[in-house]
Parts: C-alpha cells; sequence; structure tokens
C-alpha cells in the first residue's frame, strides 16, 4: 500500500497516541527481588527483598513489514525506526522507565492501529 509522508505521519501519530493510552491504563504486576544467603537453596536466610512496583524489566517494540514499503521507508527517514534482521524495520519503545509490561501495553496497541489501517505491523518483547 503506498502511502503519502503526510498519511505516513497521521498513521503514526494516531498508533503512538493510542500505545501512549494502553501504557497509562497498564497496572504492571509489581516483582519481588529477593537475595538469600544461599543463592541455591530458597529456604536460607533472606539477606535483602525489595518490591519493584512496575514488574520485570525489559524491552518492547513494533514490527513493521515488509522492511520496504512506503510506511517502513517513512519510518526509518524520520528516525522512529531501524532496521531488523526479521526482514522488517523495528519501533522501538522507550518511554516508561524500565516497565516491560508498559511498553509492552504500548507496543501492541500501536500494532493494533498500524494492522488495522492494513499494515502488516506486530508487537514482540523480551525481558531483561
Amino acid at each position: 500500500m503506498k502511502m503519502t509522508p503526510a498519511e505516513c505521519q497521521a498513521l503514526y501519530n494516531r498508533a503512538f497516541a493510542a500505545g501512549i493510552e494502553a501504557a497509562k491504563a497498564c497496572v504492571p504486576t509489581a516483582m519481588t527481588v529477593t537475595q538469600h544467603a544461599n543463592p541455591f537453596d530458597s529456604s536460607s536466610a533472606v539477606l535483602f527483598r525489595d518490591v519493584v512496583a512496575d514488574g520485570p524489566c525489559g524491552f518492547a517494540w513494533v514490527v513493521v513489514r515488509p522492511g520496504n514499503s512506503s510506511f517502513a521507508r517513512w519510518l526509518k527517514s524520520q528516525g522512529l525506526a531501524r532496521p531488523g534482521y526479521d526482514g522488517g524495520v523495528h519501533i522501538w519503545i522507550s518511554s516508561y522507565n524500565q516497565s516491560m509490561q508498559r511498553k509492552e501495553a504500548h507496543a501492541r496497541a500501536m500494532a493494533r492501529v498500524l494492522r488495522d489501517a492494513g499494515i502488516n505491523a506486530y508487537a514482540d518483547s523480551r525481558m531483561d
């Protein structure tokens, strides 16, 4: 699907705004970090315990394929995406500190808006 730069910008803005709203609505599951005296024995004395309210740390991004589509080329030209190893381009979600769950919510919402507009897009993530 051929898109003009103005159409690309409008679609990106709509998708990014949906991502922000989804991340705001996301309530991460808190993560508890515990250090035991013996790291191989969970019944040993607890030396340290902390609760990370934002949940696990990680990364999320949106994959747009193919990487040579007019939308993908526009994303790259604007510095909004970079080539991925999978033949597409990746829109990196860098907000929300280290909260993987908020980044995932943002990426999923963005991908949904892009798919609804006829763009082949999906969200991906990995834990840090």
